[in-house]
């Protein structure tokens, strides 16, 4: 269960087009169908004195922490929105991975798909017929015959780092309750381990011409553990 934080403790860069907050993981963007917390439900904690509350700009996990960046008015709305769609916003991830990988760095170039059935709900799979999605990848640290790496994605699909991570690099995000299981296997029943799942969205860069872009850096949480030391 996830500790009641209030989100404008949690922010990280604020100005009049834009929020960027450190999401607490366990905590989902959108409103779970079968209710509970969520950042939709406690939007606006973010108002800061304007009358619209702001509008996320893209979306982490409910297990992911990190940099959930904000438009604050419908005209930084459409700018952000422009920045994504033409690949102009730089996201890097941290993850630890359950296993060690070979090389330092590279690029994971796999298609995915999305399939669900009744018993299991869905999840994301690597498909020839499924769209376009590209990573890259550099190891930071290796421990014990785990990896830590950094995730920069080139490309938006859902779940798209978990993904590549298990089936493009061969070593499933610890604490993955999806992933970390074959394509094949029924989904339903996982949890989480104590430690949560180690990703983190780490840095977000957002260009803003003719200003200076936003940079901003999510400090790397507690249930990361040793993997601090690396960084």
């Amino acid at each position: 269960m996830t500790l009641y934080v209030n989100l404008e403790d949690r922010i990280l860069f604020v100005d009049g087009e834009a929020i960027v907050i450190d999401k607490p993981e366990g905590l989902p963007v959108d409103a779970p169908r079968a209710g509970g917390d969520s950042i939709e439900a406690r939007i606006d904690e973010l108002k800061l004195g304007f009358q619209r509350p702001p509008v996320p700009m893209h979306r982490l996990d409910r297990d992911t922490s990190g940099c959930l960046l904000l438009a604050r008015n419908p005209r930084a709305v459409k700018h952000f929105q422009q920045a994504f769609e033409r690949a102009g916003v730089t996201k890097s991830y941290l993850a630890v991975l359950d296993g060690v990988i070979e090389g330092d760095e590279g690029t994971i170039e796999l298609p995915v798909a999305k399939i669900s059935s009744a018993k299991g709900g869905w999840r994301m799979v690597v498909d020839r017929g499924g769209k376009a999605a590209a990573t890259r990848w550099r190891r930071i640290a290796e421990a014990d015959g785990q990896t830590l790496v950094e995730f920069q994605p080139l490309s938006g699909r859902t779940h798209q780092i978990r993904v590549h991570a298990a089936r493009g690099l061969g070593a499933a995000i610890v604490g993955d309750p999806v992933y970390s299981l074959p394509d094949d296997a029924e989904l339903g029943g996982m949890t989480l381990p104590d430690s949560g799942m180690l990703l983190h969205s780490w840095r977000l860069i957002v260009p803003r011409e003719p200003k200076e872009p936003i940079d901003v850096t999510a400090p790397v949480p507690d249930r990361f553990g040793r993997w601090l030391d690396f960084l």
